[in-house]
């Protein structure tokens, strides 16, 4: 079985602070405010580097405190990008099926 060798984080302070946004504007409670404004900005759900450029984490999360996400994610290193982008293409393939089918057209491929 493959197991994935631990990767450290370098910029703990920006990759902490945009990661615990990510778990805010995935949670249960949350996540359809999110997949809203992905709808309303015209963002795949899939298309990260849309959803930094459109600040779609900003306008669902107040409490990332007046910093932009892509400033954060910019401030990291590669490897930090990297497990950030894995963990919220993660946090969208849970979100529930009866959310991707009533927001269908945020999850289509093509």
């Amino acid at each position: 079985m493959f197991e994935q060798a631990p990767v450290k984080v370098e910029r703990e302070k920006e990759f902490g602070e945009l990661k615990s946004a990510l778990e805010r504007v995935f949670a249960p409670e949350r996540v359809e405010k999110f997949l809203r404004q992905l709808d309303k900005k015209g963002v795949r759900a899939r298309d990260f580097a849309k959803v930094l450029d459109k600040k779609v984490i900003e306008a669902t999360d107040e409490q990332l405190a007046g910093q932009e996400a892509r400033k954060l994610y910019e401030q990291m290193g590669v490897g930090d990008q990297g497990l950030i982008r894995e963990f919220y293409l993660s946090s969208v393939d849970q979100v529930s099926a009866e959310l991707r089918r009533r927001y269908q057209k945020l999850f289509t491929y093509y």
